[in-house]
């Protein structure tokens, strides 16, 4: 059985402030009525980053609107949510970051079947003159798509 794919927010500010190294999968901790929001859209991870604490992963500031229809059982929506992720990823991704300007960030959030995943990225901060290099390349590739269609007409 494949496992289908329901993206449900994206981070692409991430992809402009960092180039991203390596990508890793894991599982959140979340409320029942958390994951009907989730399902429903109402998730945002742009302000949203991740730490390492007593062995462990957490998500702060990723929020989820609370569910409607959820009256007393809703959790506040910026709470820290626990990510899961085997022992030795953790270990690994601890050694990396105490490398100098390494960091995590969440880059999706996404369904994978019935399961909500969380894909975080280990990343190095950019300069500030990539980043105009990065834009400028986009604008290239732009213009370049534009006059390819312009020239099929």
């Amino acid at each position: 059985m494949k496992d289908s794919i329901k993206l449900v927010a994206n981070n692409k500010k991430a992809y402009h402030d960092y180039f991203i190294d390596e990508k890793f999968e894991c599982g959140i901790e979340l409320f029942g009525t958390e994951v009907k929001s989730v399902r429903m859209g109402k998730c945002s991870i742009k302000e949203a980053f991740v730490r390492i604490e007593k062995g462990e992963v957490y998500v702060f500031g990723m929020h989820v609107n609370p569910y409607e229809k959820g009256n007393i059982f809703n959790k506040d929506p910026l709470r820290p949510k626990k990510l899961l992720m085997h022992r030795w990823e953790i270990h690994k991704l601890e050694g990396k970051i105490r490398e100098k300007g390494l960091a995590l960030v969440p880059l999706q959030v996404y369904f994978k079947g019935s399961l909500v995943k969380v894909e975080i990225g280990l990343a190095r901060g950019k300069k500030l003159y990539d980043k105009r290099a990065d834009i400028a390349k986009k604008d290239q590739k732009r213009e370049v798509e534009r006059d390819y269609k312009e020239k099929l007409r």
